[in-house]
């Protein structure tokens, strides 16, 4: 990866340690061939591929910006209650394509700055893909950069030629009947969607103008930070579908809508369409007669 000029102090520590549990990972991740033949089993051998990750960029951010508080996917919250700076951490992020030998997975890291008693805001964020070396960054009034290159989102208007991507809930009854709901809609109007099984990488996708928007319901903090950034300051757009803030504090509903300008509000009506329908669905049926 081509190393930018413009990446501050605080950036370039993040890249590196990005870089660095990246490359751990992409040992790992040669070994998968192997899986099936480990005494552990493969859920095991990912787990440990997870806490190694995590642990290398908690040594590596710490060292660099010891008064950092930490919010990790493995570990949870960590450092002082009242912390000015916080690290909004995904050691891997697309843990099921890694097990399976799909290049497509990440390390995502954001960085956010409290700027009140109940209010935050994302002031950079960084999302590596090391079986690609590319690496995503931004940071706030900055812009959003792929590697050296300055990223901007897609500029298509037509529905008809537009690329969505998503994530396919595989839980909750109720998250699988909105998307289900939400893709009814959707699948006769646009070119594709595509579920590629790294949030992250979506969110930074929709940044490089790869897709024109991308959707899910209940993601984690970890899971969007750096992502929500990227968008914005690639020119995009990001809500929760009623429209409201993508990240709030203390906690982001992880309700995610992120598009260019001209489709965002197409596609973030088609999510809250399928959201209320279902909810309309089950409340007639709890006030059914019986």
């Amino acid at each position: 990866m081509r190393t930018s000029t413009r990446l501050s102090p605080a950036l370039n520590v993040v890249v590196q340690a990005a870089q660095k549990a990246g490359k751990r990972l992409l040992r790992d991740f040669g070994e998968v061939e192997n899986l099936q033949v480990t005494a552990k089993g493969p859920g095991d051998f990912v787990s440990q591929a997870d806490l190694r990750s995590e642990e290398t960029l908690r040594q590596e951010l710490g060292r660099a910006r010891p008064g950092f508080a930490f919010l990790m996917e493995e570990s949870g919250a960590s450092g002082e209650a009242d912390w000015e700076w916080r690290w909004v951490v995904d050691p891997l992020d697309g843990t099921s394509n890694f097990l399976h030998g799909i290049p497509q997975w990440c390390v995502s890291i954001g960085i956010e700055k409290r700027t009140g008693e109940n209010s935050s805001e994302l002031a950079a964020g960084v999302i590596y893909n090391p079986a690609s070396d590319e690496m995503f960054w931004a940071e706030k009034g900055v812009g959003a950069f792929l590697n050296d290159r300055r990223l901007r989102v897609s500029a298509r208007r037509d529905m008809r030629e537009a690329l969505f991507a998503t994530g396919i809930p595989f839980a909750a009854v109720q998250r699988k009947a909105e998307f289900s709901t939400t893709l009814a809609r959707l699948m006769p109007q646009v070119a594709g969607i595509r579920r590629f099984g790294a949030a992250a990488l979506d969110l930074a996708w929709v940044a490089a103008g790869r897709y024109e928007g991308y959707w899910e319901l209940g993601l984690k903090p970890w899971d969007c930070a750096a992502g929500i950034l990227l968008v914005k300051e690639a020119g995009g757009y990001v809500t929760e579908p009623e429209g409201g803030e993508a990240w709030s504090t203390p906690t982001p509903s992880g309700n995610i809508v992120a598009g260019n300008p001209h489709l965002h509000a197409v596609l973030r009506e088609a999510v809250v369409e399928g959201m209320t329908r279902v909810a309309s669905s089950r409340s007639n049926a709890a006030g059914a007669p019986g």
